[in-house]
């Protein structure tokens, strides 16, 4: 059976959806082009800048390690987006959450945490 994907939260903005779907379609260019030029992603405390880094750790650590993400909710609080999430794949798996902020229709922060 396959995992409901985000796009059965519409209250998601289209530039999570694009990291979440993209991640689990193994869509590399959807992923990445939810990014501004300089996001970061923080991952447990490890930061990568730039999209070069970004795709570098998506190489590696998401799409890498055959990463599948499950929506479990979804807040929003001020300008950040708060989307609690399960992973499975062959690194990490289990709950987590990513914090999400935006400029312009594009991710320019994610914090990834327990």
């Amino acid at each position: 059976m396959d995992q409901p994907s985000s796009q059965s939260q519409p209250q998601l903005p289209a530039a999570i959806t694009d990291v979440i779907d993209g991640t689990n379609d193994r869509d590399r260019p959807r992923f990445l082009g939810a990014f501004a030029e300089h996001a970061i992603i923080d991952d447990w405390g490890r930061s990568f800048a730039g999209r070069a880094a970004i795709a570098g750790w998506n190489d590696a650590e998401n799409m890498g390690t055959a990463n599948q993400i499950t929506v479990t909710g979804y807040r929003q609080a001020g300008d950040l987006h708060v989307v609690t999430i399960d992973v499975t794949g062959r690194g990490y798996n289990g709950p987590g959450t990513m914090t999400f902020t935006l400029d312009d229709g594009l991710v320019t922060r994610i914090a990834i945490t327990a």
